[in-house]
């Protein structure tokens, strides 16, 4: 069984049996070049279900959590939303270190790849709020900019939903000027509207570098669009600020963490600060 992705082909993990890269040369070169890859069908649909009817369980005991943009709010949008979403939810944690996801993830990153966090976002139908275009570097920039996402998207995402739209290549520029509270990228030269569209179906993982201008647009439709980021780097990459810290930050989800020194108990790092 294989997935066409336009550029190449990919294998479900559970045909693997010697649990090979599962990105082709010709994927990793899209990648490099243009910041980003989508990879169709990384989930099952059933699964994608599954995982929808948890993100919505978690919403619904969140109660109100918008994290509309402040660039954009006022409008009578919103977005329901949770970070650490693995300390809600063991499905979750399971997800973390699935292979079908780490190893995607390693043919990007290296070998060793570390949590750095992750939440949920639903915008709810007819009103789901848009992501002012943007680089994920100013929130928590590293040396090396080993940072990536993965978009796992739990039910379709067309553009009518407001699914991700990026400019290609922009991971190539560096870090990027960035206005407002927010640390949007300028409207004037990353207008949402010029950006590629990148609609997604129910179980498809979008991958892309941190330092790719991305957004997505507002959910017209009368169906909710749910997914789970997940910010992943290289554990030896060095974090320039301590801002963004989150819960389970660190985590090792495939290889090992080469600059982990003497062990200690966690209490004693509390003690120390």
């Amino acid at each position: 069984m294989r997935w066409s992705t336009g550029s190449g082909t990919i294998r479900p993990y559970r045909d693997y049996e010697d649990a090979a890269a599962m990105l082709s040369e010709e994927q990793k070169k899209f990648y490099d070049d243009q910041g980003y890859v989508l990879v169709p069908g990384l989930f099952s649909a059933e699964e994608a279900a599954a995982f929808r009817a948890e993100m919505h369980r978690i919403a619904d005991n969140e109660g109100n959590s918008d994290a509309t943009w402040d660039s954009v709010r006022g409008s009578g949008t919103t977005i329901t939303h949770c970070h650490d979403v693995h300390f809600r939810s063991a499905m979750v944690t399971r997800l973390l270190t699935d292979p079908r996801l780490t190893e995607i993830a390693q043919d990007i990153i290296g070998p060793n790849v570390q949590l750095h966090h992750n939440k949920m976002f639903i915008k709810p139908p007819e009103k789901g709020s848009p992501f002012p275009m943007h680089q994920d570097y100013p929130y928590f920039p590293h040396r090396d900019h080993s940072m990536i996402a993965v978009i796992l998207h739990f039910d379709d995402a067309p553009e009518e939903k407001g699914c991700l739209r990026v400019y290609p290549g922009t991971h190539k520029l560096g870090p990027l000027p960035a206005e407002g509270a927010d640390h949007h990228a300028s409207t004037e030269t990353y207008p949402i509207e010029g950006a590629t569209p990148l609609p997604a179906k129910a179980g498809d993982a979008l991958f892309f570098h941190y330092l790719t201008v991305h957004g997505s647009g507002l959910n017209t439709s009368d169906e909710p669009r749910t997914t789970l980021l997940i910010q992943l780097r290289d554990p030896a990459d060095v974090p320039l600020n301590d801002r963004h810290s989150s819960r389970g930050q660190g985590m090792m989800l495939a290889g090992v963490d080469p600059t982990a020194g003497a062990f200690k108990f966690a209490w004693e790092d509390e003690k120390a600060a």
